[in-house]
This record gives structure tokens, C-alpha cells and sequence, in this order.
């Protein structure tokens, strides 16, 4: 009888992480951090000289989605700030990869980003008007990334991702720096929006 293959990763903080039945128990914000300051937006086919993390895309998505929404708790900005979570064991794949593989890597992100959101006191589902607000940020981040660092013309990004207000955006770039720095990041404003629970 054939051995099931291995299904989950040892995390940095000497968690084991079950890929296919994760628990909040498994979850740490650190090995989240590092994972995700550590996995290439855009397959990492970017100009500069770092890399573009999910760590940093998803510090500016949680930006993004304060200024479309001032009114956001704090509760609100954590699941922003969360919403690629779930990446830093399965990795960013763009659409195209994630179309290809089908039904099976989103039943996953689903699991992971359950575990997440209930380790870190977020309802396990994201309400669907809060995701529709945070895709929105998403968007836009996507779109700065596309024009700024990935190679694209404006209008290649507005038939893509949508046209953003140019003048919400005017005082945000994108920012290429070392990982460490990015994770150092993620941790502390995640910290921040924790103590505002």
C-alpha cells in the first residue's frame, strides 16, 4: 500500500501546518510575515531590484482600502491586510496559472484563509460587501503594480484591472526594497490593527 503523500509544511515558528485540514492553532502572524515578504508578485518578472512581495502588496492593499473606505473598523482592515494570507505557504499564482489549475488551488486558499481569519478573531467567510471593498483595493493595487514596476501601458492596465482615481493614488508609489524590511512592516501594522480589536 502506497504511502499518502507528505501534506504539511514545518513553519519557521516550528508549527506544522496541515495544507489540507489547517488550524488556527498552526497559524502564526510571524511565519506569515516572512513567508509572504518572500513570494514574488507577477512571478517575480518585475523591474528593480527586489522583488515585489505579497507582504508589500498587501501592506498598499490595506492602505488603498482606508482611503476607499475611512470608515473601516479595524476589523475591516485586518481582513484587507490578510487577504493574500493564505499565500504565504501556497504561493501568488497569477490568474492565468490559477485558471489552468482549476477548482482545487481556491478550495485550498479557502481552508487556509479560514484558519487564518478564525486564529486572528476575523469570521472565517469574508462577508461578500467586504470582499467586493477589498477587491476594489486590490484592483487598484494591481494597477500601480502593472503600470509602475510589470511592464504595462496604461492602457493595457485600465482593460485589466479598471481605471483608478488617479488623484487618490497620487501620493502612493510602489516601493521594491529587501524582504526584511517588507516583513518588519507586515508584522507591525498587523500588530497595530490586533490592539485596535
Amino acid at each position: 500500500m502506497a504511502k499518502p503523500p507528505r501534506a504539511w509544511q514545518r513553519m519557521l515558528s516550528g508549527r506544522r501546518l496541515d495544507l489540507l485540514d489547517p488550524t488556527p492553532m498552526d497559524i502564526e502572524v510571524e511565519d506569515i510575515a516572512h513567508g509572504l515578504a518572500f513570494v514574488a508578485r507577477w512571478n517575480g518578472q518585475t523591474h528593480g531590484d527586489y522583488a515585489y512581495s505579497v507582504a508589500e502588496h498587501s501592506l498598499l492593499v490595506e492602505e488603498l482600502f482606508g482611503r476607499l473606505c475611512p470608515k473601516a473598523s479595524a476589523t475591516e482592515r485586518l481582513t484587507a491586510l490578510l487577504h493574500d494570507a493564505p499565500e504565504y505557504v501556497i504561493g501568488d499564482m497569477i490568474s492565468p496559472v490559477k485558471a489552468a489549475v482549476g477548482p482545487g488551488y481556491e478550495e485550498l486558499d479557502k481552508r487556509l484563509s479560514a484558519a487564518i481569519h478564525i486564529r486572528f478573531g476575523l469570521p472565517a467567510v469574508t462577508p461578500a460587501r467586504l470582499k467586493k471593498q477589498i477587491k476594489k483595493a486590490d484592483r487598484i493595487s494591481a494597477w500601480m503594480e502593472a503600470t509602475q514596476i510589470a511592464g504595462f501601458t496604461r492602457t493595457e492596465a485600465d482593460r485589466f484591472f479598471g481605471a483608478p482615481d488617479l488623484d487618490m493614488i497620487a501620493d502612493l508609489s510602489i516601493r521594491l526594497r529587501p524582504p526584511v524590511d517588507a516583513r518588519h512592516d507586515f508584522t507591525a501594522r498587523h500588530a497595530s490593527l490586533m490592539d485596535m480589536l
